[in-house]
């Protein structure tokens, strides 16, 4: 059995936040665009558990993690590849042939008090995550166990 890990996943809450995320149970994350983040995604496990972070944020909902969910498949063709109405369409991938993979992800918990990317910069124990570092823009990212903890801790 493989060892759990720990992620970063975002999406902009105007686009899917944990909210929506809690009223489906479950859902494909779909329209990852980035070869990195799609590798990431291939190398993540049933059981993995990952920190819902909301991107772009505004002052009413600042930038941070407000959740926690848990990867629910394995990595399979992202769906959305192939309908030429969707804005995440790719014309040079066939289903033969995709380019694009997705995980599932379910609700596991949203935080009472979500931590803010300012929260994570002012938090020393996590000078070294990725998401505090400038220009981090991938959309999933690895996280340490110790970092992963630290910041449910600090949603208590």
């Amino acid at each position: 059995m493989a060892q759990k890990q720990y992620w970063l996943i975002k999406s902009e809450a105007s686009c899917y936040s944990i909210s929506d995320l809690k009223k489906d149970k479950e859902t494909a994350w779909t329209g990852i665009r980035n070869y990195q983040a799609r590798n990431f995604m291939d190398s993540m496990n049933v059981g993995d558990l990952c920190l819902f972070y909301h991107s772009n944020g505004t002052d009413v909902h600042p930038s941070g993690v407000y959740g926690i969910a848990k990867v629910s498949k394995k990595a399979h063709a992202d769906a959305t590849q192939f309908d030429s109405k969707d804005e995440h369409y790719d014309k040079k991938a066939s289903k033969e042939k995709p380019i694009w993979r997705c995980v599932d992800v379910a609700f596991v918990k949203e935080f009472l008090k979500p931590i803010s990317l300012g929260d994570i910069k002012r938090e020393q124990r996590l000078e070294t995550i990725e998401v505090r570092k400038p220009g981090s823009r991938l959309s999933v990212q690895p996280v340490s166990e110790a970092h992963f903890k630290i910041i449910e801790g600090l949603s208590n």
